[in-house]
């Protein structure tokens, strides 16, 4: 009986992760475990587009497309745990200490469209969205890329 507790709470914790198919752990000091759905995305401009809320569309530069993973959290740097890393779509769960946390699965249409769907806690409310991302062209030579990394104008989601 104890030896299934063990097996239990190390098998969530992740401790198993090379045996089980599709899942991974990123840690802080690993922030670049490569996620096979996020692999074929282009880099450029993106138009992010709200299904629930049309005044929190908008634009910017990707040179990484894990951005799209934490687009209530895109300044913080989170813990990630994958949960599904499929080649077309990844479900990430992840964690940003005193910031909150998340839930993503970015479905891959093509290299240049994909769809988000995230769920979670940002600034000590819940958040839940569904969008349409689509690339729309190159950046500007003087962008400095990862959505800028400015405060997003008006933010996705349920405040």
């Amino acid at each position: 009986m104890k030896a299934k507790y063990v097996f239990a709470v190390l098998f969530t914790a992740g401790a198993f992760v090379g045996s089980t198919p599709n899942v991974g752990v990123a840690a802080p000091g690993a922030p670049n475990v490569p996620i096979k759905a996020l692999s074929t995305i282009q880099p450029g401009l993106w138009d992010i587009r709200s299904r629930d809320n049309p005044d929190a569309n908008r634009s910017f530069c990707i040179s990484d497309p894990k951005i799209l993973l934490q687009l209530r959290h895109p300044n913080n740097v989170c813990t990630r745990f994958v949960i599904a890393d499929d080649a077309d779509e990844a479900t990430v769960q992840y964690s940003c200490a005193a910031s909150g946390n998340g839930r993503t699965t970015v479905r891959v249409e093509t290299p240049r469209l994909v769809q988000i769907d995230t769920q979670g806690i940002a600034d000590q409310s819940p958040f839940a969205f569904s969008a349409e991302a689509r690339r729309v062209g190159n950046c500007a030579a003087s962008s400095p890329g990862v959505a800028s990394r400015k405060p997003p104008k008006p933010r996705l989601g349920i405040r």
